[in-house]
């Protein structure tokens, strides 16, 4: 039975999910537990899950060492969706006067950092298990968990509790941003090496692949930063401004991030297998968070001023 924090199902059935290369390296720390990768228990060929159901193969065959085209289609998605990010990143810097810029700024940088982040994590560029792939999927988790920090983070300023772009938001902006970076690279680490008894113990049963405290961080948590975050974006929206046509793009952010959620998880493994583990679902729902991501600057953009010569958005 499935438990809570159980990684198992989604390592099987979830093709390209990152964070199995941390029980990828569990397993074959752990003595007596290497039969449980089954079809993937070489490193050299193995793809991104434990005993998945489907897999795409490494980007670069070993034996002999020919070239693979790997994950392609989220190779090339991640590729636009980063060059989408920094324009962004360029528009949200000229507009001067709008409230929160800075924070949006760094909230699309690190999206922007996740991206080739991602395309190593899911490409398989490296072999399974070794120190290099566990070490960069734990600053992909750690990536990842900040910036669902930084999302909440940017919504708290909307509010103008604090004023934006001072050292009142600037320092607890980024100072919550990197505990929490280091708090989650520090549990993907502990879960892949076993540094501690506590959190680095094996799974029990093996083949649970269980780990709460990171399930909590890369799962529970980022759930938990989306919702807040919508529901203080309505109160502003609706309650401060008494406005509607901003909503519509907050409304549409969040139905393209669960689509992009459903697409990974429930579409993975069905085009994983149509097309011959071609291609998974990790490309679409790069494409969508994307789309989310940008439908949030322009949620922003509507509610806040560009230039000094008009008044600036403060809720209060």
């Amino acid at each position: 039975m499935t438990k809570f924090g159980d990684f198992r199902p989604l390592c099987t059935s979830t093709p390209s999910y990152p964070w199995c290369n941390l029980f990828y390296r569990q397993l074959l720390r752990t003595s007596g537990t290497t039969h449980l990768l089954g079809d993937s228990s070489s490193p050299r060929t193995a793809g991104v899950g434990i005993n998945p159901k489907c897999f795409i193969a490494p980007t670069f065959s070993p034996n002999p060492p020919t070239p693979h085209l790997g994950n392609i289609a989220n190779y090339i998605a991640c590729a636009l969706s980063l060059f989408t990010v920094l324009a962004l990143i360029f528009f949200a810097h000229r507009r001067k006067a709008a409230v929160g810029r800075i924070e949006l700024r760094a909230f699309l940088v690190i999206y922007a950092l996740s991206l080739p982040l991602k395309v190593i994590t899911t490409g398989v560029f490296l072999e399974q298990g070794s120190t290099a792939l566990v070490v960069l999927t734990a600053i992909h988790a750690g990536v990842v968990a900040a910036l669902f920090w930084s999302l909440l983070a940017n919504a708290i300023v909307a509010t103008q509790v604090v004023e934006d772009g001072t050292w009142s938001s600037l320092v607890p902006y980024y100072t919550f941003a990197l505990l929490i970076f280091g708090l989650a690279l520090y549990l993907s680490l502990d879960v892949a090496l076993g540094v501690t008894d506590a959190i680095g113990a094996p799974s029990d049963p093996p083949e649970a692949l269980q780990s709460i405290s990171l399930f909590v961080v890369l799962s529970i948590w980022p759930l938990v930063c989306v919702i807040i975050y919508f529901g203080l974006m309505a109160h502003i929206v609706l309650r401060i401004l008494h406005e509607t046509r901003p909503m519509y793009f907050y409304i549409l952010a969040a139905f393209l991030f669960v689509l992009s959620q459903l697409a990974w998880f429930l579409l993975g493994r069905v085009l994983c297998t149509a097309s011959d583990s071609k291609i998974d679902g990790s490309f679409i729902a790069t494409i969508l968070e994307t789309a989310a991501v940008g439908v949030l600057f322009l949620a922003w953009r509507s509610i806040t001023e560009e230039s000094w010569d008009d008044d600036a958005y403060y809720p209060s």
